[in-house]
């Protein structure tokens, strides 16, 4: 993917931090909360994998409950939340309104199903080697999102389950 010399340049005006918290991963079935996105998501076009997080638990429920909503039918697999520890060396915080605006992105591409301007932001992250992006979330108000691009590790990269929680078990005899 071509990035525009505009984007990269407003990019490179962000400060970029290291960043230690925790996050909060939903996962089916026995996906492992490692597992990176390939496909292309909100903030990963189809050949950037992407880890995708949320900071608070509700957050990555309420991005958890609209996506399974989209279904034709509900999931009968097992649903799990992972709370993880996460560090990273360079992640760009588009968290503020403002700083999305100053890439050019606005709410209604931030929540639209086409995550083509998203895509765009994100795909020039990574390019950029940095190895995270929060931002806010498309589906709760105060919700801020993390976005791991594992394709930037480096040395001192943590991703470490410390629990998980079941938060639907399938009807017997399923998985």
């Amino acid at each position: 993917m071509a990035h525009s010399r505009e984007l990269l340049q407003a990019l490179e005006q962000l400060n970029p931090r290291p960043w230690r918290g925790i996050v909060y991963r939903h996962m089916f079935a026995d996906y492992p909360p490692e597992r990176e996105n390939t496909l292309g998501a909100r903030w990963n076009p189809p050949e950037v994998p992407a880890i995708y997080t949320s900071l608070a638990r509700e957050t990555v429920l309420a991005e958890a409950e609209y996506q399974i909503n989209m279904e034709p039918r509900r999931p009968l697999v097992r649903r799990t939340v992972y709370r993880i520890q996460v560090s990273l060396q360079s992640v760009l915080d588009l968290s503020a309104a403002d700083a999305l605006a100053g890439l050019g992105l606005n709410r209604a591409e931030l929540v639209a199903i086409d995550h083509t301007a998203c895509q765009r932001i994100g795909g020039a992250v990574e390019w950029l080697e940095h190895d995270g992006l929060l931002v806010p979330s498309a589906r709760i108000a105060d919700g801020i999102n993390l976005a791991i691009y594992p394709n930037r590790q480096g040395p001192d990269y943590e991703f470490r389950t410390l629990d998980s929680e079941v938060i639907h078990k399938p009807p017997t005899g399923r998985w």
